[in-house]
Parts: structure tokens; sequence; C-alpha cells
């Protein structure tokens, strides 16, 4: 298509917002301008599309009337080659502004991630190899089982394997179905993997450690497999009879004394930019860019068919393409508003995911309360929450995103991680490295550990970083009966520094404070970022996966604000040999005081799985809290009224305020 062929009467409006999502429109404009600079074929796919956001400085300087140069990136791969390139394309100039090839084939071998084409083809390429069939027979499989199983398409990592530098990797392995219906992560087929050339398109090489017995009880979950529902559930409805307190105007929603802007990208997914909260009636800054940057998962099985399991699902996956449409009811209960995404398939053509998006609000119980039997005085409000969420599906995980803002100022971040647990078969090897969840059915243990990327504007741009913890304080002339413990803060002024673990003993936490602004106390005002302790990576230091997730090795890392640095493992995540992102950016050792700051937080899941997570896993919980901490002069809810409760009661003309 060239752009004298496009349809430029649909062509919307020139962009209110520079941070507005691409619509399908700007997509077909970038993808044409690509096209008319000769740099499309028929072999060429497109892993990744995505809106250039312009420098923060530009967005916060940015008036309604200001021209907006509308920047398109593409990840461009050749399947005929293997050459692969990022594209930058304005669509306000129609112009492409460069054109930048990847280094694929020599250290540190980078490649892109998978495009969604890739999946079918690692299946077809496997199942039509003659030496991964043979070894399937020897396993004495019937040909319609082999010609049905599951050929798990997987990232290959990267291991200084001879032979592997430079060539486009995904390694396979195979899980049975006895039926068009039946659950394939049931039936491992273990000690077999296949190495696939993604371009050549052929099994480079087939590692067969001999036969595993295929654990055969079935791990369907359906109705027709579980037996009748239990009836003794009642209706539970949520209604809002005079409608919901947000409003949403194009990407920005307003709730109670919150304001931020919504967007969607295909690798992070849901990003939250400009947080603000209003104070009386200013709104003050807080948070400029949020995001789950990345998410490793790797394994611990030791075996030579499975050490290489170790997974990047944002950088290597771009999990924001791997998106749920959420249905009312089942994903979400209330009054709800729905945001569409417009993404980018492998050709770069649009598409739009229904419902990628839902906000609503809940009820979360008393936010303060107070009796006062001596003053016959009694006072409580309730609290409620903004929830704004998106699922992903990547292969047989599934995983929510819930962005709560609370009441009080107060945002979390709840990770959900849910679906089947991968499998294996049970072997000498493995025991120790994995459970046992039904006879001769293992799931290896492995972590979830994600990387949430917070672009602080606490008061301003200009922020500094502390850690505060607890302390004891020995006995002394000071502390004579040893009952005193204190406050201790550490400043993070520099980058090398700047690596920290949780310590539930000591409640550690890092205070984000202002260097523009005090409160009435004299202090600076300042938000806190409160961790939920869990172990950082737990691969051995000298693994291929510390050097290529470096980021999970700590909970904490500080950088200072660089619009090029947006990813904790490196732009190119994808086999990519380690040192990048994190370890790059804190090379620098830049100043951290008083200035713009980036926090980098690792959180996660060390699974050993149970019993109780098959067939299918119950919701695994993890997150974080930042929290306001002389950010305001006093508690900012004080201003709440009453229940309108017939059985809530002006406490000064009864015996109790809430019954």
């Amino acid at each position: 298509m060239s752009l004298s062929e496009l349809d430029t009467a649909q062509a919307p409006a020139a962009a209110i917002h520079p941070l507005d999502p691409l619509t399908a429109h700007e997509l077909r404009t970038a993808r044409a301008i690509l096209d008319a600079a000769g740099k499309v074929t028929s072999s060429t796919k497109f892993p990744l599309v995505q809106l250039v956001e312009p420098a923060k400085d530009d967005v916060l300087t940015h008036s309604a009337d200001d021209p907006v140069d509308r920047r398109v990136l593409f990840t461009v791969l050749d399947t005929a080659t293997g050459a692969a390139a990022e594209a930058l394309v304005s669509i306000t100039s129609g112009r492409l502004v460069s054109y930048t090839d990847m280094t694929t084939d020599a250290a540190p071998y980078a490649q892109p991630p998978f495009y969604l084409g890739e999946y079918e083809l690692v299946e077809h390429v496997v199942k039509a190899d003659a030496g991964w069939r043979e070894a399937m027979r020897r396993r004495e499989l019937s040909e319609e089982l082999i010609d049905s199983c599951l050929v798990a398409p997987l990232s290959a990592g990267s291991f200084e394997i001879p032979g592997e530098a430079g060539r486009r990797l995904s390694r396979a392995l195979a899980f049975l179905r006895y039926g068009p219906q039946d659950s394939p992560w049931a039936h491992p087929v273990d000690g077999l993997v296949a190495y696939v050339d993604l371009i050549t398109q052929e099994v480079v090489e087939i590692v067969d450690t001999g036969v595993v017995p295929i654990p055969q009880q079935h791990g369907n979950f359906d109705d027709e497999h579980v037996g009748p529902a239990r009836t003794s559930l009642r209706p539970l409805e949520i209604t809002q009879p005079e409608g919901p307190g947000f409003s949403v105007d194009g990407q920005i929603v307003s709730w109670e004394n919150w304001r931020f802007r919504i967007s969607f990208d295909p690798r992070e997914g849901l990003v939250l930019h400009q947080v603000e909260l209003r104070d009386g009636q200013e709104y003050r800054p807080l948070m400029y860019r949020a995001s789950i940057a990345e998410m490793v998962v790797p394994y611990a099985d030791p075996s030579p068919t499975r050490f290489w399991q170790t997974y990047f699902d944002v950088g290597e996956y771009s999990f924001g393409r791997l998106v749920n449409s959420l249905e009312l009811g089942c994903d979400c209960l209330g009054e709800i508003r729905y945001f569409d995404a417009v993404l980018a398939d492998d050709d770069a053509n649009p598409i739009e995911v229904r419902n990628a998006v839902c906000m609503h609000e809940e009820d979360y119980g008393v936010l303060w309360k107070h009796t006062d039997a001596t003053v016959d005085f009694a006072e409580t409000r309730r609290s409620r929450r903004l929830v704004v969420s998106f699922f992903v599906t990547v292969g047989n995980y599934d995983y929510g995103f819930y962005w709560y803002f609370y009441l009080d100022g107060t945002i979390a971040l709840e990770g959900k991680a849910t679906g089947i647990v991968f499998t294996s078969g049970m072997r000498d090897d493995n025991v120790g490295h994995a459970s046992e969840i039904a006879p001769g059915l293992g799931a290896p243990f492995h972590q979830h550990l994600f990387c949430a990327r917070l672009d602080m504007t606490v008061d301003g741009t200009a922020n500094s970083v502390e850690e505060v913890e607890f302390s004891r304080v020995p006995m002394g002339p000071k502390n004579p009966r040893g009952n005193a413990f204190t406050l201790t803060t550490t400043p993070i002024d520099k980058e090398s520094s700047s690596g920290r673990l949780a310590d539930a003993n000591r409640a550690r936490a890092w205070r984000i404070t202002s260097s523009e602004r005090r409160n009435y106390m004299g202090e600076p005002t300042a938000f806190k970022l409160i961790p939920t302790p869990s172990p950082t990576l737990l691969a051995d230091e000298n693994a291929s996966i510390s050097k290529r997730a470096a980021f999970a090795t700590k909970h904490l890392w500080v950088t200072r604000y660089d619009p090029a640095e947006r990813y904790p493992a490196g732009d190119h995540p994808n086999q990519h040999s380690g040192g990048a992102g994190i370890p790059a950016y804190v090379a620098q050792d830049r100043d951290l005081v008083d200035t713009d700051v980036v926090l980098w937080h690792t959180f996660g899941v060390s699974h050993a799985p149970r019993l109780e997570d098959w067939p299918v896993m119950p919701v695994d919980y993890v997150g974080f809290t930042l929290k306001a901490e002389g950010f305001f002069d006093r508690n900012p809810t004080l201003d709440l009224p009453r229940s309108t409760s017939s059985h809530c009661v002006d406490s000064r003309t009864r015996d109790h305020g809430c019954h």
C-alpha cells in the first residue's frame, strides 16, 4: 500500500495529546510509509509495533494546540534471511526517520521477540521432522497421537551452545492429547526436546535422554469431568444506582481526588501516565509513568532437556499482544467501563481487542474508625477503591494486573497468577526440583519475577530516594531497659549503590522525597514504596539467567531518568547473552539526589506447585504499595461523608455511629 492509496477520508483529527494510543488509521499510515520506503517485502514480519512516546519534558510542557510528531517504532524481521532492524517512522511528516540494523550474529546476539505466527511454525517444523517423529515412536506412540500432540514453542535463552550463535531459535517440548478437548499439560513427553531454527525452518538438534513414562491421568476441568457445580452460592450483585463515581475524557480518568491517563502498549500492556492527586484545588504530580516492564520465569529443573527454561514474558513474548478480551460478570463485576486496545498483527495491520482494560469501583471495608466511650462518640468511614486491570495469557499461565487507587492517596499493584502449571514427567534427576501433582506428573519449581518501572514525580521531577527501616537501639545509658528502637534513613545517592533488598524484619521500605516542596512540619513531601518481601532470583549467580535477568537479583534499583531506558532486561532480551538493561544503566553511576528518578521494583512468587494447583491453579497474589508519607498535612479523608445506609446513624444522636 502506498500513501496515495490510503483512505484519507477516514483519517482522524490530529492527536490531542502526545500519549494518545495509536489509532488503526495511524498504524496503516505508518505501515504504508515503511512500504513506500522499500523496507517491506513478502518475507517481512513485524514482531513489535509501538508508539514512540516523546521525552517527558516535551509531554509535561505540551499544550492543547501544540503540534505533535507522532512516531512509530517497528521491530522488523526478514523471515527469509533472519536480518532484523528497528525502523522509526514519523506519521506526521510522512517519512522514514531511521532504519537501524540489529546485530544478531555477534555478541550479545539479541533477537526480536517472537511474532505470533512462529507458534504455529514451530509445531509444523517439529512434526515434519523425521528424527523427532522417530523419537516419539520409541515411546510407543501412535501416529495419531504424534500428529495431535501439542508442540510448545518456547524461547531458547542463551547458553553458549556450539552452533547457536546468530541463529533465531526456539526449543520445543511435546504434550499429548488423548482427545480434541483433552488438556495436553497432563501428558508431557519428557526426556525429549527439539531445537528449531525459525529462519531455516528446520530442527537443528534433538536431545533425547530416554523414555520417561507419560502420565495418563487427565487434567481436564470442564463440567463433564468435574461433575455438577455446587448450588450453594447465592447471587451477589454490585450496583451503583446513580452510576459510577469516575469520569473518562478520552484517555484521562478522574475519580475522587485522582487523575491519570490510561494507555496500552503491545509489550508492557496497561500503562498509567501522569498520575496526580488533588489537594484542595491543586492537582499535585505523583508518578509520570507506571508499567510492568518485564517478567522473568526461571525454572529449577537442571536436566539436559529442561535446563534452558527461562522465559521473559514481556521482552520475548510481548505480553501486551496476548491480552484477553474481558467479560462482564466473569472478569469484572459491577459498574464497568472498558477500554479497547488497537494493536498491530504480524504484518503490522491494525487489530482491535475489545475490552482489553477494565475499570470499576469496589467497596474496601473500613477506612478509618474510632469509638470513644468517655465522650459517647463513634465515627466510621468506609473505604473504596478504583480498580484498573487487564489479563494476559502466555501459553499455560494467565496473569492479571490490578492497579488500585484508594481514597487516602494510596496506590497498590496486585498481580494475579493463575492458569495451568508447566508440567514434566517425574524422573530420578528432577526429584527435589519438582512437585509430583498427580501420579507420575511433575510440576517443576519456578519463579514469577515481575519488574515494575515507576517513573516518579513526587511534587515535581526533582526527587531523591532514601531507604528507611527500623533498627534496634543497644541497651546502654540512653536505653537502660532495652526497649528502644528507632528509624534509620540511608540516602540512595548514586546508581552504583541503588541495588537494594527488602527486609521484613526491619519493615524496610523506600521513600521518594520531593526536592521542591515541604509539608507544614517543614519536611519534604514524600511517597513510600512498601514491598512485599519475597525471594529474588534463586539461580546461581554465575548462571546464564543471572546475567540476562540481573534486575531480578535485587528488589529495588534506582536510575536517573533517560527516555531510552525503558526495560530492565534491555530492549531485546530474546537470546541476549546478558548485561543489558539495569546493569548497563547503573554502570553509569549517575547522581540521584534532587533529580528525575526512576524506580525499578522486582516482586514475585517462588512457586513449589501444590496438589491444589492442579489441574487449574487458584490465583496466587503478589504486589506492592505506594503510600503517602508526609505528602499531605493530615488525614486527607476527613471530609468523607457518613454512610447513607439506614443502619448507620449520627453518633451524636445515638449510642454508636455504625452498627
